[in-house]
């Protein structure tokens, strides 16, 4: 009922650089089709409204972010294929709530992509598609500074906060502009901890939220409005961060529902940012530490998870790690799910899907059906030493205490040439108890077992070889999956070192030694 308005005075668009979109997905939306989130709808002429689509789906069409990929397809027909289904959309749901289409970060992501994209859209252009896109803006701005403040904590509440500042600019309201800003910069100093991460721990979200303080840093710079200092302080902390949770491929660590993204988009988002700080080794608010010695890589979870509110898409894999060598990744978790099952939902975000110990197949940490974490272990206590070119790291949890009694350590030692990773999981209290130590490997690893089962040589599509042992348990290799790459399930393994606790110790030490050449 209170979405009707008029449209009133023209809107100004930004002059600021355009994220880059994928011309090859925009030739498919030109030619009919669309193209988001993995599916195709044919002969789509109001794609939101299909048959058979997810109400998750429908949310990621509604924010336009694939506006960017008709840009880069350009073009006559590609301006006039947007023009066609923003008008479409505004005629089905202009003035037609619906949750998954107008909740506020939905609504703040498409505001603000009608705006940045506008002078694209309106080039060659009739009066009547201007004076109709100019009214829908300030009726979806009217509804979205009266929503803003509901979106989710952390990063959706940004992505608001976002739609409220462009549209402000857009239609030149100075007391709309002051009024989100203050609530942006509120919201900067609960999201953005001391070390630059971002409290949900999420790799992903530190991308998305460093894209975002970017794009309205040079909107308001464009429209020559002060950029306040938090915003500024945030790019400057959060890019060292992103740059922390980067593999030798350029892409995301898997930890809290991220993937690997697209390594290109990294690079542009860094790039934009110009803060030119570099990755710290220890992120003790955020809790994570970065091995790093020659060529390998280790990334490892020493946080507990992220306050309610902000832990929707957490997972439970207290200590678990990622190991990559050169540009190749080796030692994975498993990833994040997109799609609509439940169930799978459920199992990537169990502690079963992450490079740690199980015990009994209990999480280390509750996981709620509809998102977010109950019952989870005490603040991670961590220690690390350097010496030498040589790391060790001593960590420990107290998850399964609840369920077994028991507490989970774990020390791992990287060796100055990074040709040797040890590592050593010990688990204290009660009883007998059965645990397996998982090692998920990426789908370009090869494995196999060798010497009668004591060991598993590990290929990497370069030919590279790494040996594996371990002691105190049995080794098996098993299927696992990988959800690494965004839309996509892939079949890979993982190592399985299962063992017994008993009378309420047990032990298993392991590591990985890379082969030389001839190896």
């Amino acid at each position: 009922m209170s979405l009707p308005g008029s449209a009133g005075e023209s809107l100004v668009f930004p002059s600021i650089d355009l994220w880059p979109g994928d011309a090859a997905r925009g030739a498919v939306i030109v030619a009919g089709d669309f193209q988001c989130g993995g599916k195709t709808i044919r002969s789509a002429d109001a794609p939101w409204l299909a048959a058979g689509v997810s109400e998750s789906w429908v949310s990621t069409v509604s924010t336009f972010e694939w506006l960017r990929d008709l840009r880069a397809a350009g073009g006559d027909a590609a301006r006039m294929r947007g023009r066609q289904l923003l008008q479409r959309w505004i005629e089905t749901h202009g003035e037609q709530w619906r949750q998954s289409s107008w909740r506020p970060d939905v609504l703040g992501a498409r505001v603000a992509n009608w705006i940045e994209n506008g002078a694209f859209l309106i080039s060659g252009a009739d009066e009547t598609f201007v004076e109709s896109m100019t009214a829908s803006v300030r009726r979806q701005a009217a509804h979205l500074r009266r929503t803003a403040r509901f979106a989710a904590p952390g990063a959706s509440r940004t992505r608001a906060f976002k739609g409220l500042i462009f549209s402000a600019l857009a239609l030149r309201s100075e007391k709309s502009i002051s009024t989100a800003l203050e609530m942006l910069e509120a919201q900067i100093l609960r999201d953005v901890l001391a070390d630059g991460g971002h409290v949900s721990r999420s790799p992903a979200v530190q991308l998305s939220l460093l894209w975002d303080l970017t794009d309205i840093r040079a909107a308001l710079l464009d429209a020559r409005q002060e950029v306040p200092e938090s915003v500024q302080t945030a790019i400057d902390r959060m890019a060292p961060m992103l740059r922390f949770f980067r593999h030798g491929d350029g892409g995301l660590a898997l930890f809290n529902g991220s993937d690997e993204d697209e390594g290109w988009l990294i690079d542009v988002a860094l790039t934009r940012s110009e803060a030119r700080g570099k990755p710290l080794d220890s992120a003790p608010h955020s809790g994570f530490e970065r091995l790093t010695a020659n060529r390998t890589l280790v990334l490892v979870d020493v946080g507990a998870p992220p306050p309610p509110g902000y832990d929707l898409d957490a997972h439970a894999g207290p200590l678990s790690f990622e190991m990559s060598s050169g540009k190749e990744r080796l030692v994975v978790n498993c990833g994040a799910y997109r799609g609509d099952s439940q169930d799978w939902q459920l199992a990537q975000r169990t502690t079963a899907a992450h490079s740690t110990v199980t015990i009994e197949d209990h999480n280390a940490a509750e996981i709620l059906p509809r998102g977010g974490i109950g019952k989870r272990p005490s603040p991670i206590r961590a220690e690390r030493r350097d010496a030498d070119g040589s790391i060790w790291l001593d960590a420990g949890h107290d998850g399964y205490q609840r369920h077994t009694g028991l507490i989970h350590r774990r020390r791992l030692y990287l060796s100055a040439n990074g040709s040797d990773l040890r590592g050593e999981d010990s688990l204290t209290g009660k009883g007998n108890r059965k645990f397996v130590a998982r090692f998920h490997l990426h789908p370009s690893v090869r494995a196999s077992m060798v010497q009668q089962g004591s060991a598993v040589l590990l290929r990497l599509a370069s030919g590279e070889g790494w040996r594996f042992r371990a002691s105190g348990g049995v080794i098996a290799l098993q299927e696992s999956v990988y959800l690494g790459t965004r839309d996509k399930v892939k079949r890979g393994e993982q190592i399985v070192v299962s063992s017994v606790t008993q009378n309420g110790d047990g032990q298993i030490k392991w590591a990985f030694s890379r082969l030389a050449k001839d190896g």
